[in-house]
């Protein structure tokens, strides 16, 4: 057991080692500019809402765009939409009490994403309210079993869900904190005997890894997904590296 966990967590830490730092990708180009350059917005109005950032010292620039210069949210949405080459979609269907069996809510805090829905039982919509995380896709795809398309919503609504996706019964977790990768192998290892899982799995999210545990074979819902359909026999453990 020991020698396959071992081999788990070399293989979700990959060539980065343990204590890599997850930096944000920023090829992409601002959204300001992309706004400008379609000619959704003039010179003025980037340069307004840019000052206003600069002297808050917070927000990002389409929340200035909306505030300063009175630009529509469903232009920046748009402009969103095009800057990372996604759709846009709204909260309709959404269902806040299975949703929140889909990732630990702790990575819905910390990582701004927002299980949206599930397309029959092969695609996850997986909303940001302006920045993609592409790793958080993957590792949900991995977990989940379902293709998993990240999206945009509008950040009125995608605040509106995830509040109330916070306040659903999500899946058992633990948080752990570990000194070195071995010491994080021996304690899942310890996890999986003591709990005898029919299923288990493990996936890295940027500094944390998230191992789920399926303990009975009817906590697997009746799809070809891994999504649970309660939260009763399932059980989630996440690890950090100090």
């Amino acid at each position: 057991m020991l020698t396959m966990v071992q081999a788990a967590v070399r293989r979700e830490l990959g060539d980065a080692g343990e204590f890599a730092v997850s930096l944000p990708h920023r090829h992409r180009i601002p959204l300001g500019l992309m706004m400008l350059a379609q000619g959704w917005i003039t010179q003025s109005q980037l340069q307004k809402a840019l000052k206003a950032q600069r002297e808050n010292g917070r927000g990002r620039i389409g929340e200035w765009l909306k505030s300063e210069c009175g630009v529509e949210p469903e232009q920046i949405m748009r402009g969103v939409s095009m800057q990372w080459g996604c759709p846009v979609l709204t909260t309709e269907g959404f269902s806040p009490e299975s949703m929140a069996l889909v990732v630990p809510k702790i990575f819905v805090q910390k990582l701004g994403m927002l299980p949206l829905r599930t397309a029959g039982s092969r695609i996850l919509y997986l909303g940001f309210s302006e920045r993609l995380d592409a790793s958080a896709a993957f590792a949900t795809e991995q977990m989940s079993g379902l293709k998993v398309e990240s999206v945009v919503v509008d950040a009125d609504q995608f605040e509106t869900a995830r509040g109330k996706l916070l306040t659903c019964d999500g899946v058992d977790i633990k948080l752990e904190t570990v000194d070195d990768k071995d010491a994080m192998a021996a304690k899942i290892t310890a996890v999986l005997e003591q709990k005898r899982p029919v299923r288990s799995k493990l996936v890295r999210l940027h500094e944390d890894y998230w191992l789920r545990m399926w303990l009975e074979s009817g906590a697997v819902g009746r799809t070809d997904s891994l999504l649970p359909g309660t939260g009763e026999d399932v059980m989630d453990h996440v690890f950090s590296i100090r």
